[in-house]
């Protein structure tokens, strides 16, 4: 009769470990998961706040008459381009990231020009309007990079969790796939080259 009760005590036991085993996996997916897509969405809004300059910023510059329009027209069509890509945070595949950070790569690039060559403009550089945004895009730049940063720590949490043994064997029947990252722009490994 003792012998049965021990038994039964080790299959409770036994029962209950796998159990926890189970939904604690499910649980630490899931949070891992959510804090992923939190961490997008700050990117999204980082982003989404350099997109709202960029109307404010060429209508200052449009003021300056000989102001060139051909760096304009690039900055407008950079910002269409980048407003066109969407990621959602359920589908953040390596493919959908590099498609965003080409797109908002190629408005940096666009405003990068605008920004050199509005240098040429004194009147330009003395608009206190001009100078205020010009502050609050590099103040946005920054903040972009943190979040990158930061949804890149939370990729790699998430993506090193769901390939661990044995975690890895119940991951994808959880519906756990790994997150894409944010890769460092081309050309960024070389140090510029400075003349004088």
């Amino acid at each position: 009769m003792k012998r049965s009760y021990v038994i039964i005590g080790v299959l409770v036991i036994l029962a209950f470990l796998l159990y926890r085993f189970f939904v604690g996996t499910q649980n630490n997916v899931v949070t891992k998961d959510e804090n992923v897509k939190g961490k997008w969405a700050q990117v999204e809004n980082q982003y989404q706040q350099r997109l709202d300059l960029i109307p404010n910023l060429v209508a200052t510059v449009k003021g300056v008459a000989e102001f060139e329009q051909s760096t304009l027209t690039k900055v407008i069509e950079a910002r269409a381009s980048a407003t066109q890509i969407k990621v959602d945070a359920n589908s953040l595949t390596p493919e959908n990231i590099k498609k965003f950070q080409a797109a908002q790569g190629e408005l940096s690039a666009a405003l990068g020009r605008l920004m050199v060559v509005s240098e040429q403009y004194p009147q330009l550089k003395a608009n206190q309007n001009f100078l205020e945004l010009q502050a609050t895009l590099e103040g946005t730049e920054r903040r972009i990079a943190v979040a990158r940063k930061d949804f890149n720590e939370a990729v790699q949490d998430h993506n090193t969790y769901i390939r661990k043994f044995p975690t890895s064997l119940l991951a994808g029947m959880y519906g756990a796939t790994p997150k894409g990252f944010f890769e460092a722009d081309a050309g960024a490994n070389k140090a510029p080259k400075v003349e004088f």
